[in-house]
């Protein structure tokens, strides 16, 4: 059986870069994080939100208030996926009304995982605006979604994978680019 192959396309130091050259988009974009609040996409999105919070703080000196969202209710595939899926918690703490609301993902792949964020955002009031912060884009999309902030962009052919490891100490974190398996399955 042929191994699968891995590049890697961000270590942690080039994962650092990109998350600050990110945050400092949010603020000049923003003008600054007076009305900012932040939310992460379980699960990969929820520890880049935090560091993006952290790189706020350091620069800014102030406190963006963040949260995460788990979308599984939201998916359009949950009908399809034949399995039971399993529910993370969402914990918004504070209210996203007339907030700058800035959604952050791992990875933009076919654009449906954002687009159930935004649903589940809705629920939760009336931002101001919701703004796109990934760490990768990967092309593919399905539906007419973009990002705002792009961490990088990599083109990739459908039997690959972006594999983002952003558990544990920053400095163990990563972005692989990974060629499935032949044989199974997409």
């Amino acid at each position: 059986m042929k191994k699968s192959g891995k590049k890697v396309i961000l270590d942690a130091k080039g994962v650092d870069r990109v998350v600050s050259r990110i945050t400092h988009e949010i603020l000049e974009k923003n003008r600054g994080a007076e009305e900012i609040a932040l939310v992460g996409i379980c699960s990969g999105g929820v520890p880049l939100s935090r560091a993006i919070q952290k790189k706020i703080r350091s620069i800014e000196g102030v406190e963006v208030p963040a949260g995460y969202v788990d979308i599984t209710l939201y998916r359009d595939d949950l009908s399809r996926a034949g399995y039971q899926p399993r529910l993370k918690r969402t914990e918004i703490p504070f209210s996203i009304d007339d907030k700058k609301v800035v959604l952050v993902d791992d990875v933009l792949f076919t654009g449906r995982t954002i687009r159930a964020a935004m649903d589940a955002l809705i629920d939760f009031g009336r931002p101001k605006n919701i703004q796109l912060a990934v760490l990768i884009d990967r092309g593919h999309r399905e539906l007419p979604i973009r990002a705002d902030y792009v961490g990088r962009n990599v083109p990739t052919a459908r039997n690959e994978t972006i594999g983002v490891i952003v558990e544990g100490e920053p400095e163990e974190w990563k972005v692989v680019l990974k060629e499935s398996t032949p044989g199974k399955g997409e």
